[in-house]
């Protein structure tokens, strides 16, 4: 107060330096607080892009093949995403506001952390082979709009959190593997104006309206005891598709405004030609199935027309029969023909490609008894078993794979061959079937058995035919399943068994067998766990070997190749020998065989395996417990199989029983297995 007062009893001069000191320390003061408010939004704003690229970089990580390298330029010491392919930024570049990445076939999961990226109005990933489920954390992006997963191999249950999306007004979720129920919450959603579902495997009734209770989720909007309805209560819903799932019930009086086209290809109570068969309903998929989507599915058309086949009448499908077996037999009598034009022995004259002369041929000695002893499938039952192939669990550039159930039958996986009528050549032909000849030797129970074959030429058509294992590969059980289904002596029954796998390939077949790609990916869990090795990559060995012979043919006249001379399957019982050296590292250490942070997982390795007192620094520490014993074996034979010098390396055979006579994959393995394996081992160094 004294201060204040003495402005009373000053001069004026006195007065006007007072106020101009008073002036300059308020300027002063809102300068400073101009700059701490101005901090703390920069520091805010640097969170949130922090925070943006730490999510955008977790969910590049969890994809582990990008063909066409389109995410090669999402750096993580680049704290501006906005420049990054398929990236959009607000107009004040502060915040990420949409993901494009349409059709570009990566190979992933989605990573839980894109709920992260808070500002987030559209995620399209459509056409892509992502995998794994649906993240919950997805709903928490209160500000998106369009949700777009379709024409992906995404499996599990929709997540009810997916309601949370207030401001959605397109999901797309077509062409997967979803399964379970359709949630009812989806009616709360009441921008929502596309839903689109069609060709997955989704069960139960189309909910209409519902009167239980729901609890709040974790992410929830929803307070308990509220009446909830469901697709009903969508009154801005304007386009929906439920069609070619299991959906059972009636159709919705309130979504009778759609077409009937929305809700063919199910299960449903109306008399609509177009549902599936009984049949087909009492097989209807359960939550575990592992089949998904279809980047290229048949249209709903082609479809129709098969229902439509099915039902025709009794005299015209006899004329067909006795039509067929009429044109069958003039191309039985063109073929006898044709296989006496090579000095009268049992050849067939394909065509290799299209040169200057008609009269350039290549002659193809077929061997007829090569294929006599296996199944040979129609398109038509795979077809039917595959669910209109719909159900991809698997690709790559050269080949799609597809699961189905055959009719009365197992569970199968179809591979089918992605190349052009034209392209087909006469050595692709013989080496085709070659191959089928080399995969119907495989019997053995650690063995992917294959059932048969198809050839057609209309629509063209090359596809093999093999055992499914339901529980899907080892490398997603390893890096993306639940890590607790993958016990200790679990891994150990699973090494043990492709050991014996890989010594049956190499010891007990002649000609031996080796796996393409041997990989934490080439190997399928049975529903008891047990391995089965299946090389799906066969299809490269086939155009790689026919490319090379197909090089060396000039435009002179006509050549003839026997079925004998022709190059034998590629052989490399080294490079199997090795690669099953870091399986069995990733088995125990659940880590992948290269990341980007780490590098190869051998160089990382190798200084624990020499040193006993390091050696459970490579164990997986999502193991609650495992035995040291075997711990030690196992880390012998890694050092074995990735010895430097490959003429040192032991035979599977003797790498196998090293295995089976030091392993202890007994039931009582577990109960004497425990977290005191650390402690002992912690005494022991």
């Amino acid at each position: 107060m004294s201060s204040s007062g003495s402005l009373f009893f000053s001069s004026n001069k006195e007065r006007g330096v007072e106020i101009s000191c008073r002036v300059q320390m308020r300027s002063y003061a809102s300068l400073q607080l101009l700059s701490f408010v101005s901090l703390v939004l920069v520091v805010t704003c640097d969170s949130f892009v922090r925070e943006e690229v730490w999510a955008l970089t977790t969910f590049k990580e969890a994809i582990y093949e990008d063909p066409h390298m389109v995410l090669s330029n999402w750096n993580a010491l680049d704290a501006d995403p906005c420049g990054w392919s398929g990236i959009s930024c607000s107009s004040a570049r502060d915040h990420v506001v949409k993901i494009n990445i349409t059709g570009y076939s990566l190979r992933g999961f989605l990573a839980p952390e894109l709920g992260r990226i808070k500002f987030l109005q559209q995620l399209i990933l459509h056409g892509n082979n992502l995998i794994g489920v649906i993240p919950k954390e997805l709903g928490m992006l209160k500000y998106l709009q369009v949700l777009d997963l379709g024409a992906n191999q995404l499996t599990g249950p929709i997540p009810p959190e997916i309601a949370n999306l207030t401001s959605v007004r397109k999901i797309n979720l077509q062409s997967n593997g979803l399964t379970g129920s359709l949630p009812p919450e989806l009616g709360n959603l009441k921008y929502l104006q596309e839903l689109w579902l069609d060709r997955n495997r989704l069960q139960g009734s189309v909910p209409a309206s519902s009167g239980s209770d729901f609890t709040s989720s974790v992410y929830g909007i929803y307070a308990s005891n509220t009446n909830l309805t469901g697709l009903c209560r969508a009154s801005g819903l304007k386009v929906a598709d439920f069609s070619y799932n299991f959906f059972t019930g009636s159709i919705p009086k309130c979504l009778g405004y759609l077409p009937s086209t929305s809700f063919q290809g199910n299960c449903l109570q109306n008399k609509d030609p177009r549902q599936r068969s009984s049949s087909l309903c009492d097989r209807a998929p359960h939550a575990r199935t592992h089949q998904t989507r279809s980047p290229k599915h048949q249209p709903a058309e082609d479809v129709s027309k098969q229902h439509q086949r099915a039902s025709k009448p009794a005299w015209l499908l006899a004329l067909e029969i006795v039509t067929g077996t009429m044109v069958g037999c003039l191309f039985l009598i063109a073929f006898l023909t044709a296989l006496q034009r090579c000095n009268n022995k049992s050849s067939l004259i394909i065509p290799l490609k299209k040169l200057s002369s008609q009269k350039d041929h290549v002659t193809v000695y077929i061997d007829s008894e090569m294929l006599k002893d296996v199944v040979r499938f129609s398109r038509q039952e795979l077809e039917v078993a595959c669910e209109d192939f719909s159900n991809i669990i698997g690709s790559s550039p050269d080949s799609l794979v597809y699961k189905g159930i055959m009719k009365g039958g197992p569970e199968i996986a179809v591979i089918s061959l992605c190349i052009k009528e034209q392209q087909w050549t006469g050595y692709l032909e013989l080496y085709f079937q070659r191959e089928v000849a080399d995969l119907a030797r495989l019997n053995n129970e650690n063995a992917g058995k294959l059932l048969g074959y198809c050839k057609e030429s209309t629509p063209f058509t090359r596809m093999l035919v093999i055992e499914y294992a339901s529980n899907g590969t080892l490398y997603e059980h390893l890096h993306y399943g639940d890590g607790c289904q993958l016990s200790w002596t679990r891994r150990m029954k699973i090494v043990t068994g492709v050991a014996r796998g890989l010594k049956y390939l190499h010891t007990e077949l002649e000609p031996p067998f080796t796996i393409s790609e041997l990989n934490s990916s080439s190997v399928y869990l049975t529903e008891e766990f047990s391995p089965k090795l299946v090389d799906f990559e066969s299809w490269k060995s086939i155009l790689a070997r026919s490319e090379k012979n197909s090089g060396s043919i000039g435009s002179q006249g006509a050549i003839c190749v026997l079925p004998h001379s022709l190059e034998g399957r590629h052989l490399d019982v080294q490079g199997n020998i090795y690669a099953f050296g870091v399986l069995l590292l990733e088995i125990i250490s659940g880590r992948p065989p290269y990341c980007k942070d780490k590098g190869r997982l051998v160089d990382w390795a190798k200084d624990f395996l020499e040193l006993p007192e390091a050696m459970a620094y490579v164990v997986d520490p999502e193991l609650k417990h495992f035995r040291f014993e075997d711990l030690k074996v196992i880390c012998e034979v890694v050092k074995l199989c990735i010895h430097p010098d490959p003429t040192k390396q032991p035979s599977m055979q003797e790498l196998s029983a090293i295995l089976e006579s030091g392993i202890d994959t007994t039931i009582s393995a577990d109960l004497k297995a425990s977290s005191l394996a650390w402690a002992e081992l912690a005494l022991a160094s």
